[in-house]
């Protein structure tokens, strides 16, 4: 009788051992299945074309850079010029990923686009040859015929934002040259070829010491927004979007706040 029950126990104690071991096999072969699950992210690739507002030629060409090193094998090329010429170039059907414009009015105008975000502001100032030998002092400057005076065309965002800024103040301007982009427009007047021109304050930062700024109140009557987006004919529209995206991250803000632009 004592040998039938001590093997029934031996036999217990066996059955218990082995299902112990049973237990442990399906948490081993678990962690393959649950790794194998995982996806990794695929690697950005290849090239864009991004179609910039001529003031925004410091700030990008700098993104740009940030933007190839924080992502190898990737290329960014610009096409830098009046917002009105982009928009038009693109719906005549120019190959571009990317559209960031210096005023709503020109992102409108592109047909085939996602949707814009606005990411900086933009206000005008005067600019003046260093040491400002025509003495220009404000605004009411832009009315005397005897001043050599640049204006950006009204078709182009710098120059609307300065039509509104004049009809605004009741003044009448007498231009002697009518600018397709606001670098033009800056290039005269660092050349000595205008006592004075309407640009952005952040043109004249970026000009540094080739010309001298005036602030003037009536520039808070047209603050330029400035709009991005993608296209949606861009053949790499993944890397337009990251592209987008690193504008509007905290990298790209640092870059655009420094070099003069306000928050939208």
């Amino acid at each position: 009788m004592f040998r039938r029950t001590a093997l029934a126990a031996l036999a217990a104690v066996a059955a218990l051992t082995l299902a112990g071991c049973g237990d442990d096999t399906p948490a081993a072969s678990s962690s393959p299945s649950s790794s194998s699950s995982s996806s990794s992210t695929p690697a950005l690739s290849g090239n864009i074309s991004v179609f910039a507002a001529a003031s925004l030629t410091g700030t990008f060409t700098q993104l740009g850079k940030g933007f190839e090193a924080a992502n190898p094998g990737t290329k960014v090329t610009f096409n830098f010029a009046g917002s009105s010429a982009l928009a038009q170039q693109i719906n005549q059907g120019a190959p571009a990923d990317v559209f960031a414009s210096a005023a709503p009015k020109n992102m409108d105008q592109v047909t085939d686009k996602g949707t814009p975000t606005n990411f900086v502001k933009n206000t005008l100032e005067i600019a003046v040859p260093k040491g400002n030998p025509a003495k220009i002092t404000g605004l009411k400057d832009f009315a005397d015929k005897n001043k050599k005076i640049v204006l950006c065309a009204v078709q182009v965002p710098c120059g609307a934002a300065a039509d509104k800024v004049f009809k605004a103040t009741g003044i009448t301007a007498q231009p002697d040259s009518l600018e397709q982009d606001v670098k033009a427009a800056l290039t005269k007047v660092s050349l000595g070829e205008a006592d004075a021109a309407l640009v952005y304050k952040t043109d004249v930062l970026s000009a540094k010491d080739k010309v001298e700024g005036i602030q003037f109140p009536e520039a808070s009557k047209a603050v330029n927004e400035y709009p991005i987006a993608t296209l949606t004919k861009s053949k790499n529209p993944d890397l337009a979007k990251a592209f987008v995206d690193y504008v509007l991250s905290d990298k790209g803000k640092a870059v655009l706040s420094a070099a003069g632009f306000d928050a939208p």
